[in-house]
C-alpha cells in the first residue's frame, strides 16, 4: 500500500509541475531590397552541436557584461513637432507616437530623443529662449520664456512620456542668447566672458521651467557642434578650454546650489576631433562634473569613442545625432550603413543611447531654416495628405529599440565573424538579444551559442536580423 501511495504522489506531481520548455530563436529581418522590413520569422527549436558542425558560430557570453542602455530614439525637433501637431488628424497623431514610442502591436519603443533649446535648422525661423529687445542685454533674465516649445515640441514630448513613462530626454541648445555673443546674433560667434555666469543661470532656468510644464531634462550638452559656425542658422563656436571652465567654474557650482541632477555631457559633436572632449575632460573640475560624452556621425571614425572611453573610462558615452539623406539614397546602402555605424558600431564603443536626427520631416525634407535642405526624418509625413512613409533609419533604428529594453545590459558578442557583424544584449528580464548585420552579396548560414544552447540561423545577403530568445 506504501509503495501504492508514493506512485501515485509521483504521478500527480509529474502532472501539475511545470515542465519548462525548450529554448526557441524567434527572428525579425530587414532585407536591402525591402523584400522584408522587420518582418517576423518562423520560430527556429535548438539544434545539436554535430547539426550545426561546419557553420560559422557567433558565441553569446552573458558573463561579459558591459554598459546599461538607456535606448534608442530620434530629436523631437520643432519641425517634427509642429508636423506631428497640425498635419496628421488627431487619431493619427496618437497612432503614429504610438507606434515610434510604445512596445505594444509592434510599436518601436522608442525611449530616448532629444530636444532643442530655441531653434535649430530644423524649426521654422530663428529664435532663442530669452530674445530681447534689440538684443539688449538681460543678465536678470527678464525675457525668458518657454513659449516656443510650448507651442509643438513640449506637448510632443508629454505625449510620447505618456506612451513610454521609461522615455528619457536630452537638451542641448544650437546658440546662446544673441545678447550674450560675439556676433550679437544667433549665427556664429562665441559666448562672451562676461556671460559665463548668466549662461550658467539661463540652463538652470531652463532645466527647472520646462520640469514644471511636464518636460524632464535627464541628460543636456551645452552646445550642440561646438567646433561648427553654420552661415545661415543658429550655432555659435565653443573651444574645449573655454567649455572646461565653464563646466567647472560655472555650471557646476549653480546646479549645485539648485540642486539640479540633470546630467551634463561634452562635445555633442563629430567622431573626427576626439582631442576636444579629452581637453575638457582633463580639467579636474569639469572631469568631477561632467557624465559623459556625445557623438555625431558626419565625420571622423566610431573608434573615436573608444579613445576617449579608454582615457577615461569611468565616464559615459552617448551618441546623439545622426541624419541619413538623399546623399545616400539606396536603401540597402543607408540602410546597412545605420545598422553596422549606430545600432552595431556606436553601442560597441560603449553608447548607453543612440539617436537620429528629425523624428519626422515632410516631404521636401522640411521644414527648416537654413541648414541641411535634404535630410531624412525616421518618419516622412506628407503634409498635404498626412500620409506616412516608413524610412531606411526607422528599419534601422527598428531592429534594436523594439527588442532592447531601457536597462538592458550589453554582453559578449564577437564584432565580426566571416561577413557578418554583431552586438548582443541582455534585457533585465534575461532575455537575450543578438543584432547581426550581413553585409556579403550572399546569404549566409551561421550558429548562435549561449549558455549550452545552440540555435541554426540564416541571414540574405545585404540583410539585418534580430534574434531573441
Amino acid at each position: 500500500m506504501r509503495l501504492r501511495l508514493l506512485s501515485i504522489t509521483v504521478a500527480a506531481l509529474a502532472a501539475t509541475s511545470p515542465v519548462l520548455a525548450a529554448p526557441k530563436l524567434r527572428a525579425w529581418v530587414t532585407t536591402g531590397d525591402k523584400s522584408q522590413l522587420l518582418a517576423a520569422q518562423a520560430p527556429v527549436a535548438a539544434s545539436s552541436a554535430e547539426a550545426l558542425a561546419g557553420l560559422p558560430v557567433i558565441a553569446v557570453d552573458a558573463q561579459e557584461r558591459h554598459q546599461s542602455i538607456v535606448g534608442f530614439g530620434a530629436s523631437i525637433t520643432d519641425a517634427s513637432a509642429w508636423l506631428i501637431q497640425n498635419k496628421l488628424k488627431p487619431a493619427d497623431r496618437d497612432a503614429l507616437l504610438r507606434e515610434l514610442f510604445g512596445r505594444g502591436a509592434g510599436g518601436l519603443g522608442f525611449s530616448f530623443t532629444r530636444v532643442t533649446i530655441g531653434a535649430s535648422d530644423f524649426s521654422l525661423d530663428h529664435y532663442s529662449l530669452n530674445d530681447t529687445p534689440d538684443g539688449a542685454p538681460d543678465p536678470e533674465l527678464k525675457h525668458f520664456s518657454l513659449a516656443r516649445p510650448k507651442q509643438h515640441v513640449f506637448p510632443t514630448v508629454r505625449a510620447a512620456l505618456k506612451i513610454n513613462p521609461e522615455l528619457k530626454v536630452m537638451a542641448s541648445p544650437w546658440s546662446a542668447p544673441a545678447w550674450m555673443k560675439t556676433t550679437g546674433s544667433l549665427l556664429k560667434g562665441q559666448l562672451k566672458a562676461e556671460a559665463y555666469p548668466v549662461y550658467a543661470t539661463f540652463f538652470a532656468r531652463y532645466v527647472q521651467e520646462a520640469a514644471k510644464v511636464g518636460v524632464p531634462t535627464d541628460y543636456l550638452s551645452v552646445q550642440n557642434e561646438p567646433d561648427f559656425e553654420p552661415e545661415n542658422y543658429p550655432g555659435m563656436r565653443w573651444l574645449p578650454q573655454d567649455r572646461a571652465r565653464f563646466f567647472g567654474e560655472h555650471l557646476a557650482p549653480v546646479f549645485k546650489r539648485d540642486k539640479i541632477k540633470t546630467r551634463v555631457l561634452d562635445w555633442d559633436h563629430n567622431w573626427d576631433q576626439p582631442q576636444q572632449p579629452l581637453t575638457v575632460l582633463a580639467d579636474p573640475k569639469a572631469r568631477a562634473f561632467l557624465t559623459g560624452v556625445a557623438w555625431h556621425c558626419y565625420a571622423g571614425e566610431v573608434s573615436a569613442q573608444d579613445k576617449v572611453r579608454a582615457a577615461y573610462p569611468d565616464k559615459e558615452v552617448f551618441f546623439t545625432e545622426c541624419s541619413g539623406g538623399e546623399w545616400a539614397p539606396k536603401f540597402d546602402d543607408s540602410f546597412a550603413w545605420m545598422v553596422e555605424q549606430l545600432i552595431i558600431g556606436s553601442t560597441r564603443g560603449g553608447a548607453r543611447g543612440v539617436l537620429m536626427w528629425n523624428l519626422a520631416l515632410d516631404e521636401k525634407f522640411g521644414p527648416h531654416a537654413g541648414g541641411c535642405g535634404d535630410c531624412r526624418g525616421v518618419v516622412s509625413i506628407d503634409s498635404q495628405t498626412g500620409a506616412l512613409t516608413r524610412t531606411q533609419e526607422y528599419y534601422a533604428f527598428g531592429h534594436a529599440s523594439r527588442f532592447v529594453k531601457p536597462d538592458a545590459v550589453r554582453i559578449g558578442s564577437p564584432a565580426k565573424v566571416e561577413g557578418l557583424r554583431t552586438v548582443a544584449f541582455q534585457n533585465p528580464d534575461g532575455q537575450r538579444v543578438l543584432i547581426v548585420l550581413n553585409v556579403s552579396t550572399a546569404a549566409v548560414d551561421f550558429a548562435i551559442a549561449s549558455a549550452g544552447a545552440r540555435f541554426k540561423a540564416s541571414l540574405p545577403a545585404r540583410s539585418a536580423g534580430t534574434f531573441v530568445w
